[in-house]
């Protein structure tokens, strides 16, 4: 959404921080990501996988309003809206479908269960309390199993840290867009942190009607602007009850609101009689909309033992999606229920940073149910042990090698595994990198249960490689990278026009794909 801002902020500071004295030395923090490996790690030492990190500032200094639009312009990544502000979005990694892409919010998978493909629509994710994105690029179904065949985009919100403070402010701008938030954020301490925002955010948007298309009836009929309402509750509370063991919780709900256009067979409007002729109603109704609500949530246990050779991370997660559609004349015409439930355990042992041992296993089970697709609480189970390792041979050589086991109620136990080494040359800094890795997909609840599904659908499998250089210049102040891939899917699941379900009036529904689908390219 493009914005011409006027923002007006207030700072209520509970505290003021105390300067550093002269010649004390200043702590610098060395950046780290978590989502390449599932372990914190130096930028330097996660072996070959191809990632970016955009950081709070990047998105403070891009003026950014939602993850949306955040994402657009990063390389190797298209985003995809249906129209103006709120409207359903995707994300497109290396080429491959937006259901090869899996979204998480701290670890918490946002991809929907009830959407046609189990996609993630970021139209209503805001930019409020995030600290950092992370994008890893091609196949991670070791890590995070089935939908990371592509890559996996992390959401990473902010841990509260400092002196406590308030904070408020409103913003305008363009399209009648207003934009009230608050929050608080801090530690106290170093036993309790948070970070908690709220905000509003309402636009009037803009028609995604052509009014240049003759077709039209143009009186009042591609005038309409198409308005956005958000509410958006985002908070992260920690409790450090010793040095080596700490809780953390995190919410984050979301209530929204987008107008919709009304579409004919090739063109789009306000208002457009029903079928066969689509003729356009300048004077009726206009109420078609969808309303959304979102309500996600992680509980975690942390603790290191024997001197911080062994870590572990217990945690419980959940997230529950209700979309709900209205026609132009304020009849529900559409309605979606999505839930996903998760349970897991994380391990490590850290034998003095020249191996790490990474391991783990999880319960993941999602349900849907929608009255209008035909679907009553339909539901699949996934569990699954997978296990990582990462060797640092000097300061060159850095080998990650992972194997997962997925266990599907449905389609049984899938294997992947994955290979990233890297070599740095030390006297220039030049970096050398590759990763092969293979991964799968269970089809949605939606391909296999609605009105258009096909319960005799097999997972998609995929195998994926890239090879890349990277260079730092200047201090790491500049770095340039460029990066070869290929992604292979084999029983690929797409919409067959040509297929005939019993029952139903217009032909078309979901199919295994013949042969291989493949899609390469470079990324710089």
């Amino acid at each position: 959404m493009k914005k011409a801002l006027i923002t007006a902020v207030v700072l209520l500071w509970l505290g003021l921080p105390i300067p550093a004295r002269s010649g004390e030395p200043k702590t610098v923090m060395e950046e780290v990501v978590v989502t390449a490996t599932r372990t914190e790690m130096n930028l330097e030492k996660v072996g070959g996988s191809t990632f970016t990190v955009i950081t709070a500032a990047d998105i403070r200094a891009g003026q950014q309003n939602t993850v949306e639009e955040i994402l657009k312009g990063t390389p190797g990544i298209d985003v995809v809206a249906n129209g103006g502000p709120g409207t359903s979005s995707s994300v497109f990694i290396r080429g491959a479908d937006a259901k090869n892409t899996l979204v998480f919010l701290d670890g918490i998978m946002i991809n929907d269960p009830s959407s046609t493909n189990r996609g993630a629509n970021l139209a209503n994710i805001t930019a409020d309390n995030i600290e950092r994105i992370e994008i890893v690029r091609g196949p991670q179904s070791v890590l995070y199993g089935s939908n990371a065949t592509a890559g996996v985009i992390n959401i990473i919100t902010k841990t509260g840290k400092g002196t406590p403070s308030v904070h408020a402010g409103v913003e305008g701008g363009s399209y009648g867009t207003w934009k009230f938030y608050a929050g608080t954020s801090g530690a106290v301490n170093d036993k309790l942190n948070w970070s908690v925002t709220a905000s509003r955010t309402d636009t009037d948007g803009f028609s995604t009607a052509d009014d240049d298309n003759d077709r039209i009836a143009h009186a009042g009929n591609t005038a309409e602007d198409d308005g956005w309402e958000n509410l958006t509750l985002s908070g992260k509370i920690g409790l450090n009850l010793t040095s080596d063991f700490d809780v953390s919780g995190i919410v984050r709900i979301v209530n929204s609101e987008v107008d919709l256009d009304d579409y004919g067979p090739g063109y789009t409007g306000d208002r457009f009689g029903g079928w066969p002729t689509y003729a356009p109603e300048p004077t009726g109704l206009k109420d078609a909309r969808a309303d959304t609500r979102e309500w996600v949530g992680r509980l975690s246990v942390h603790n290191f033992f024997f001197q911080r050779f062994f870590e572990s991370t217990l945690y419980t997660q959940w997230a529950d999606r209700q979309r709900t559609g209205y026609d132009n004349d304020g009849m529900e015409n559409f309605d979606f229920k999505g839930f996903s439930r998760e349970v897991g355990w994380q391990g490590g042992l850290n034998f003095q940073d020249v191996n790490i041992l990474t391991f783990g296993f999880n319960l993941f089970k999602e349900e849907m149910d929608s009255a209008s697709s035909s679907i009553t609480n339909q539901g699949a189970q996934t569990n699954s042990i997978w296990l990582q390792d990462q060797w640092f041979i000097g300061d060159a050589l850095v080998l990650v090698a992972g194997v997962r086991l997925d266990d599907h109620d449905r389609f049984g136990s899938k294997a992947t595994y994955r290979i990233a080494p890297s070599y740095t040359l030390e006297h220039t800094g030049t970096t050398f990198k590759g990763t092969y890795g293979t991964g799968f997909r269970a089809p949605s609840l939606f391909e296999l249960y609605s009105s258009y599904g096909n319960e005799n659908l097999d997972p998609e499998t995929s195998e994926g490689w890239d090879l890349g250089i990277e260079q730092r210049l200047l201090n790491n102040r500049i770095r340039f990278g460029l990066t070869y891939y290929e992604l292979d899917f084999e029983d690929r699941i797409a919409w067959d026009s040509t297929r005939i379900i019993p029952g139903n009036f217009f032909p078309g529904g979901y199919n295994q794909m013949e042969g291989t689908t493949e899609t390469q390219g470079i990324e710089a």
